[in-house]
């Protein structure tokens, strides 16, 4: 990206945030009041105060209170974050930023007792939701893509995939860490004939995982991974690493490796960020993930080392995005029936949300990766699978 001119000591920079803000967009390519799909229409000048004190806080609030909208805000955001303008903080939001870079790399933000604080914010918030936008098998996490013609296709192709690559056999014991509705609990149990024990850390996901595993042979937990004890085969775990945060990535893994049998294979199912990250997006801490965290591949592998073998490593990011648009028309059409609901506040959050992680991963800034783990003692060979 372009460098953003310096300005003399003498600017007043809060009364020229119009300009500044307005300069900071056009390096990506970004009008304000512009005629491109992915300019941004400023409904009130408020907008500009509250991204200049607030960085990226300030612009999703403001979306959300109607300040400012795009016809294309997955457009919008693959050009903010293709040009990295989420890094260029300018006026007031430094002080912010270099806090809550502090707050975020000094404080454990996934301690035992905070773990189930996403749950209750963001899983909880109603079975109908999400229902609504997701899949029949209910998977929130990146589909695979290069052989389907459609999300449901998509969906099952990624649980086949992951059943696959784990080898599971008929009467192994699975462990699901972050099993969501049971999704592939089910799966797993109905097409390889195995034993699932699947956890999770919202009651609402325990509630639905089991009615819709109900006669299969699937326990569901209401637990943090890190109380887990006994002996599995196999161990999955899909969109959970995200709220482990790096200062458990040790404990995570650990855990893991005392509860893998000694033959066993792990699947980690996680996105990824093409660098690490000093700290974490604060509208998407405040409103969707709280306490969450992107690990980067140099993050993952650091704490790998000594602990498991790499077996294989597969990086399907691109496919997030398609993921992402696939919900948001399903939720777009599912909106008349949930906005008896959910207020409209709901649906720019949710928008925001949405279609800025759209952007993320059109942008290659964010990734999406599979890895297979095992022991070193593992005596057999393991063939990769696409």
């Amino acid at each position: 990206m372009d460098k953003v001119k310096a300005v003399p000591a003498t600017f007043d920079m809060k009364a020229n945030a119009p300009r500044i803000i307005q300069q900071l967009f056009e390096h990506a390519g970004i009008r304000l009041n512009g005629d491109q799909p992915w300019d941004m229409q400023i409904h009130d000048p408020a907008f500009f105060q509250k991204m200049f004190t607030k960085w990226e806080l300030g612009i999703g609030e403001s979306y959300m209170d109607g300040d400012w909208d795009c016809d294309k805000l997955d457009e919008f955001f693959f050009r903010v974050t293709g040009h990295d303008l989420e890094q260029t903080v300018v006026g007031p939001a430094k002080i912010g930023f270099f806090l809550e870079i502090l707050r975020q790399n000094f404080f454990n933000l996934q301690t035992r007792g905070r773990a189930f604080q996403v749950g209750e914010q963001h899983y909880d918030i109603g079975n109908d939701l999400f229902e609504s936008m997701l899949d029949p098998y209910m998977m929130y996490s990146c589909a695979y893509w290069p052989r389907a013609a459609n999300l449901d296709e998509a969906q099952q192709h990624k649980l086949e995939l992951i059943c696959r690559k784990l080898e599971l056999k008929p009467g192994e014991r699975l462990l699901d860490i972050g099993c969501g509705w049971g999704g592939l609990a089910r799966y797993a149990a109905e097409h390889y004939q195995v034993t699932v024990t699947g956890v999770t850390i919202s009651k609402e996901q325990q509630k639905l995982a089991q009615e819709r595993c109900a006669g299969l042979p699937v326990t569901i937990e209401l637990t943090d991974y890190r109380q887990l004890g006994g002996q599995y085969d196999k161990i999955v775990s899909v969109g959970m690493f995200e709220h482990v945060g790096a200062k458990n990535y040790a404990a995570y893994f650990d855990v893991a490796g005392k509860l893998l049998t000694p033959e066993g294979l792990f699947l980690l199912h996680t996105i990824g960020n093409y660098v690490t990250e000093k700290k974490r997006d604060v509208w998407l801490d405040k409103y969707i993930f709280p306490n969450g965290h992107l690990p980067s591949a140099k993050e993952i592998t650091q704490v790998l080392e000594g602990r498991f073998l790499i077996e294989d490593w597969h990086n399907f990011g691109r496919d997030y995005d398609l993921t992402l648009m696939a919900w948001w028309d399903n939720f777009e059409r599912a909106w008349p029936r949930l906005a008896e609901k959910y207020d409209q506040r709901f649906y720019r959050m949710w928008k925001y949300f949405i279609l800025s992680s759209a952007g993320f991963f059109r942008s290659g800034q964010g990734q999406l990766w599979q890895l297979v783990l095992s022991k070193r003692g593992r005596s057999a060979p393991y063939r990769s699978i696409r």
